[in-house]
């Protein structure tokens, strides 16, 4: 008997029945039966997954699309436009840009157009009853004939200056401005109160991009403002655009050319740097909001956790079931990892239509054209089912360590 006890032994083991191996299929569908016997804690602890992947899909939506706007608008504004603007003197006082520099600009090679504008010291209402300390901060500027050519400013409305017009009481508005006299639209019948007489509305100017400080800005001809407004004649600030292969060269000269014997007062801009800054400043304020979205999406993973310990407590019958019909611990194991890897996954897919939502509902606001990275996209799913993973985890362990005795006598 002794002797034969190991060959049966080894018979028994050969022949002792093993346990059937879950099928992927099989993983999904006991995954989803767990979660869809509590479907009100199971959309809760998703919902906060959600929020967070949410929050960074719509912080790197919005942010690439704010910067192919910036894109698109230096393509069609270009980089090459560079504004002049009259400093200050070694005394510190305000110094005037000389009355000949636009046509020393002019002859610049590699300049190709050149305008300017001049400040006016008077004030553009709606009627004539507005109270006159009440101006909306809107500029009123002298503009010359040719200045849209250098900025590459359209006309939302109404037409701009020409031979004629810019002689008479006539008016073009910046966007904003004309928003904050609540003008829609230009017209014969559309007018203004400024410097004490009316003057007709001509046109409405597109936003300028390039000079923001334009759109809230009236504009009155050269000639006229120096017949109605008592305007002195002196430019203010001068627009060029240069050929775009010698900004550079044209930038280093520009100020020795407007003011030959005092470059130093002198300012030389080029506009399309400051809507770099302000994009750059954005930036700023985007990494915080995407610190965020992770503390949100670390929060969501936590409360997939706390769902999951949750579950094991109160399945401890079910899974003393389990465990005595044949379920081994990888099983039990494998059953809870893949019910919070779908929890992480419902909040993440969840997550990301709601962050594309709103990347895509800004940006139409905005006038921006909508652009959510795919990288981001699979980035958020791939982060949801890591942090599934993490949370299920030890409740996987924890559910898998339950002996079917143990399981099926606790309460």
């Amino acid at each position: 008997m002794t002797g034969d006890s190991g060959p049966r032994r080894r018979q028994r083991g050969v022949n002792a029945p093993r346990p059937a191996r879950m099928r992927l299929a099989d993983v999904a569908r006991v995954g989803v039966i767990g979660l869809r016997t509590r479907p009100s804690r199971a959309v809760l602890s998703a919902a906060g997954i959600a929020i967070g992947i949410a929050a960074m899909i719509a912080v790197v939506g919005i942010t690439t699309s704010s910067r192919l706007d910036l894109a698109r608008s230096l393509d069609r504004y270009g980089t090459n436009v560079l504004s002049v603007t009259a400093g200050v003197n070694l005394a510190g006082d305000p110094a005037r840009l000389p009355a000949e520099a636009v046509p020393m600009v002019a002859r610049m090679s590699d300049v190709e157009h050149v305008s300017a504008t001049g400040a006016v010291e008077r004030a553009v209402y709606r009627t004539d009853h507005v109270p006159s300390g009440n101006t909306n901060g809107i500029a009123v500027l002298a503009a010359q004939r040719d200045l849209r050519a250098p900025l590459g400013a359209t006309l939302a409305d109404g037409v701009w200056f020409n031979g004629a017009t810019e002689r008479a009481t006539a008016v073009v508005l910046g966007a904003t401005a004309a928003r904050y006299l609540g003008i829609r639209g230009a017209g014969p019948d559309v007018r203004v109160w400024l410097g004490g007489q009316w003057f007709t509305v001509i046109g409405v100017l597109a936003p300028v991009p390039l000079v923001p400080d334009l759109d809230a800005a009236a504009f009155v001809g050269w000639p006229a403002a120096r017949t109605y407004l008592g305007f002195d004649g002196w430019a203010s600030t001068l627009y060029t655009r240069i050929a775009p292969h010698a900004v550079d060269e044209v930038r280093a000269k520009l100020g020795r050319t407007v003011n030959p014997e005092h470059p130093n007062e002198v300012r030389v801009e080029r506009p399309s740097d400051a809507l770099r800054v302000k994009r750059a400043t954005d930036s700023t304020f985007t990494a915080l909001l995407l610190g965020l979205g992770a503390v949100a999406l670390l929060v969501g993973g936590v409360g997939v956790a706390n769902t999951m310990v949750i579950s094991v407590l109160e399945r401890r019958g079910e899974i003393g079931w389990r465990r005595a019909l044949g379920a081994t611990k990888g099983q039990i194991r494998i059953q809870f990892l893949a019910e919070a890897l779908l929890l992480s996954a419902l909040g993440g897919g969840g997550g990301v239509l709601l962050g594309v939502a709103i990347t895509t509902g800004y940006a139409l606001t905005q006038g921006w054209p909508v652009s959510v990275p795919g990288w981001a996209q699979a980035g958020a799913v791939l982060s949801t089912l890591l942090i599934g993973g993490l949370a299920g985890l030890y409740p996987a362990i924890r559910a898998a360590r339950l002996a079917p005795t143990e399981a099926l006598t606790l309460p």
